[in-house]
């Protein structure tokens, strides 16, 4: 009775982060299991916590091979980890209950409209289903497209494993591969193969999008004018993100070969490294200055309420309205005929301060603690945090604290910054006394 108790007592944000909490807990234990192993001698805890809390947080990080250390059953249970993380541990749990004919009552649409970023708690149940039919459908698309690259390569039957576990892991833009060595490493083999490059682009990008930007498609389809403000942000910035980073990579990397071929790995990288974490080139053959792009790309993200990570693309374009109105010493930031809230630009900046600060103190002992370059350790270090999973390949080479430091970024990556603290603070107190306001003066 006081376990029921205390759990009715917990908040959104608290439920949100305990879920997966206990998902990593028994997705470590199962890959613990001699089973899990090609040597059958299990993972260690460090190795399996590491490689669970990556698949649940949607990352991609790995510190063994997916396709050669795992078994079919490791492979699987990383693969239902990536699922229900992309999904969100509190989404796929009521939607169990949903479908068992249970009623929601109160405090799971609560807990669900906080996991989704829904604007409101009407016709959260729906949402939920349309979601899951949505997934369903757009996998399994993205499964029979691959299918008909990897089953002539691998068999009907492990093609299509291959085919299923790449859509999904596409989908939840977790990054992971079973490739092994017949990858070249992740899917570097595919760097010009236009099935597997489109499919794995279109459902990166559809599943970084968010549920409520598909939910504004659904609605008006294509008239943008009527969709939120929010999803307007959120296709502009992706739209940019994708373009400029393409040229870019485009003009630097590949250029020199005049061949226009080559725009498929410049626009793949561009994609996935927001969210991803696949890679269709070496990313050590990348200069300095391009991998420091990378590094922004991935800190940024994807969208709110999607099976990305980073800042997120709204939370960039709220902090770049707000210096753009300070330029044109304007007090109000607008867009599309919309203002944004004080609340909304003092949320987005306390999330970008509190990623940056986690970023910089976690890069500098990384790299002390390692004896790695600051470029090299802030790369895995925002590429954890912004739950992506590209990798300079040095993941695997970290010592255990620094994997320990990695697991942390990738769990508060995905329960995002504000539910992780909303989840510690849980108490607010609206009636609180204020004190005399006093300016400072700035810059």
């Amino acid at each position: 009775m006081d376990v029921l108790k205390y759990g009715r007592s917990l908040s959104p944000a608290q439920i949100i982060v305990y879920s997966f909490a206990l998902f990593i807990l028994a997705g470590t234990a199962l890959l613990m299991l001699p089973a899990a192993t090609v040597d059958g001698a299990g993972a260690t805890f460090t190795d399996a916590l590491f490689t669970i809390v990556s698949a649940v947080c949607v990352t991609g990080l790995s510190v063994q091979d997916t396709g050669t250390y795992w078994t079919f059953f490791g492979q699987a249970v990383i693969l239902f980890a990536i699922q229900v993380g992309g999904l969100g541990v509190v989404t796929a749990a009521i939607s169990l209950t949903v479908f068992s004919g249970r009623k929601i009552g109160l405090m799971q649409r609560n807990t669900m409209q906080e996991a989704l970023a829904a604007p409101q708690l009407k016709g959260i149940v729906q949402l939920v289903l349309f979601i899951l039919k949505y997934v369903a459908i757009i996998e399994l698309v993205g499964t029979l497209l691959l299918y008909t690259v990897f089953a002539p390569q691998y068999g009907w039957v492990t093609g299509w494993w291959y085919a299923m576990f790449h859509a999904i892991s596409a989908f939840c833009n977790a990054g992971f591969d079973i490739m092994g060595p017949a990858g070249g490493g992740s899917l570097t083999t595919y760097e010009f193969n236009p099935v597997v490059n489109t499919v794995i682009m279109l459902l990166i990008i559809i599943g970084g999008l968010g549920f409520m930007t598909w939910a504004d498609v659904r609605t008006h389809g294509f008239h943008i004018r009527a969709y939120r403000l929010q999803s307007k942000i959120i296709l502009i910035m992706t739209a940019v993100l994708i373009i400029v980073p393409t040229l870019i990579f485009y003009a630097t990397e590949f250029g020199q070969n005049h061949d226009t071929l080559y725009l498929f790995p410049a626009l793949f990288q561009a994609v996935t490294t927001r969210t991803a974490g696949f890679n269709s080139v070496d990313l050590m053959t990348f200069s300095e200055s391009n991998r420091a792009i990378l590094i922004l790309l991935m800190l940024v993200g994807g969208a709110p309420g999607s099976t990305a990570g980073g800042i997120k693309t709204t939370t960039a374009f709220a902090l770049l309205a707000s210096v753009w109105a300070m330029m044109r010493r304007s007090s109000d930031i607008s867009c599309f005929g919309r203002r944004i809230s004080e609340d909304t630009l003092h949320k987005a900046t306390v999330l970008f301060m509190m990623y940056l600060l986690l970023i910089i103190f976690s890069t500098i002992f990384i790299s002390a603690l390692d004896d790695i370059s600051i470029l090299d350790s802030c790369f895995e270090t925002v590429s954890a945090i912004a739950t992506v999973g590209l990798s300079i390949g040095i993941t695997d080479q970290l010592s255990t604290l620094s994997k320990y430091i990695l697991i942390f970024l990738m769990f508060f990556g995905r329960v995002g910054a504000l539910t992780f603290v909303f989840a510690v603070h849980s108490k607010f107190d609206g009636t609180r006394s204020h004190y005399v306001k006093e300016d400072v003066v700035i810059g």
